[in-house]
């Protein structure tokens, strides 16, 4: 399956209706099964999806990559069945919070059946020795426009980005956004790229599950174009996890660990 595909429709401008077709994006029903069980459906994008089974099986508590045995894709006719298969011992964990459900592409608590799993402590950051300049985060706000084609194509993705060494390295895309940062976090654990020393950029609201996510992960830092909850500052800060947030080419806002934003680069605060 593709990404996107183009639909015709037509186009209302300047007082005329003109045919013509828009590239949009393709959300399937995308079940992501352990062991012959199906734990999880989310509506998605059907692109990177081993990475997004990675990222997912990791985010969410499941099991480690070690534990992970295989993985397949496989079509049927009503969507996308990834299979995983884990090793014994994380089968048996897995099996015993085992629960089916659909969820749309907001969907962030997935899988899980209690408040005090949603409200979960996220995973401390490890110490490191990771900064940025302001400069550094203007210019990572920049050049996250060059890793988003599916949104240039469809204007309707969400997308992640692993920014490091001066650079983005790694980027993924999907209708959803807690989708684009699994499939993220999966293509960065199966890279050479150590989470412990770059930035997470996110195209959206950062809300308590995407700090969890970004915490069991290991990023030290998160960038989001959008706002953060209230939430999600107080948990970021209790990580150890440097949030900034309503970053644009420009300007940026910084919430919590500003230490890792480098003083003598920082512009004097008032």
């Amino acid at each position: 399956m593709q990404g996107h595909r183009p639909l015709p429709r037509l186009l209302y401008r300047a007082g005329a209706l003109t045919q013509g077709s828009r590239a949009l994006p393709e959300e399937v029903a995308v079940a992501l099964s352990y062991n012959g069980s199906t734990h999880a459906v989310m509506m998605a994008t059907p692109a990177d999806l081993v990475d997004f089974a990675r990222g997912f099986t990791l985010t969410e508590g499941i099991a480690t990559l070690d534990e992970i045995e295989s993985i397949e894709a496989v079509e049927t006719p009503r969507g996308l069945d990834l299979q995983i298969w884990l090793t014994e011992a994380a089968a048996a964990r897995q099996a015993k919070r085992r629960r089916s459900m659909a969820g749309p592409v907001g969907c962030g608590l997935c899988g899980i059946d209690s408040l005090e799993e949603a409200l979960r402590a996220p995973r401390p950051i490890p110490e490191t020795s990771f900064t940025m300049s302001p400069d550094q985060v203007l210019a990572a706000i920049r050049d996250l426009e060059n890793h988003q084609p599916l949104h240039d194509q469809t204007r309707a993705a969400h997308g992640a980005a692993l920014w490091s060494g001066g650079a983005i390295r790694l980027a993924r895309e999907d209708v959803g956004r807690h989708n684009a940062l699994d499939k993220l976090i999966g293509a960065v654990r199966a890279s050479a790229h150590p989470p412990g020393n770059s930035a997470l950029i996110l195209t959206c609201r950062t809300s308590v599950d995407m700090v969890q996510k970004a915490c069991a992960a290991g990023f030290p830092l998160l960038i989001a174009v959008s706002a953060p909850t209230a939430a999600a500052v107080a948990m970021a800060e209790a990580a150890g996890l440097t949030l900034i947030a309503l970053a644009r080419p420009d300007t940026f806002e910084i919430f919590t660990h500003a230490a890792r934003i480098r003083p003598e680069e920082a512009a004097h605060v008032a």
